[in-house]
């Protein structure tokens, strides 16, 4: 598989009326682009630990949407595989793939109904903050449909290679059957014969 593999981790954040704390497990960090975000756009900082929580959560969700974009990449090009003349075994492939897609569900679903109750007006945030939300949950909902998307295609390709995969032991099985009927009349010629 010619992709990147998609990687998860677990940010977390704890916000109070003057401070935001941000805890993370596993390689990715995405404090640093929050940071920057907040500095293109300083008005947000009157929001105070909100709009930290925004910038984090908007970094994640725009992560996983890249994210997306690669594995939608990545099985394009093994859909061109799997439907190539060539012969090639492509179920591992599918499957790392499906696995990478799982692992990566698994990471934006959980995500979905916290981040729809951020953008609801009973969140406690300022008025003025929703609409950041209701764009983050925005572009959660579309990545969680394109991940939706990628398992059927990937359900589906499998489906297609397997069915590729009888095909060709149909032929190869019709093949060994036509050259052992070719390399059987000999023998039965020769069989009835020298027994005479």
């Amino acid at each position: 598989k010619d992709g990147c593999e998609v990687e998860t981790g677990e940010v977390m954040v704890f916000t109070g009326a003057r401070f935001a704390l941000t805890v993370r497990h596993g390689p990715a960090d995405p404090t640093g682009e929050a940071a920057r975000r907040l500095g293109e756009d300083p008005s947000l900082l009157r929001f105070g630990p909100v709009a930290v929580l925004h910038a984090v959560l908007d970094t994640v969700v725009d992560s996983y949407t890249e994210a997306a974009v690669q594995v939608r990449t990545d099985l394009t090009a093994l859909e061109r595989c799997v439907f190539s003349p060539e012969r090639e075994d492509l179920t591992e492939q599918i499957y790392s793939l499906k696995r990478e897609v799982l692992e990566f569900r698994d990471a934006v679903q959980p995500l979905v109904p916290v981040v729809q109750d951020f953008a609801g007006p009973h969140a406690g945030w300022p008025e003025e903050m929703l609409p950041y939300f209701r764009d983050v949950a925005d572009h959660l909902h579309r990545t969680d449909t394109e991940v939706r998307s990628l398992e059927e295609l990937l359900n589906s390709a499998l489906d297609a290679h397997l069915a590729r995969v009888g095909t060709w032991q149909n032929d190869d099985m019709r093949r060994i059957s036509a050259w052992a009927a070719i390399l059987a009349t000999p023998t039965l010629v020769a069989g009835i014969y020298g027994m005479n």
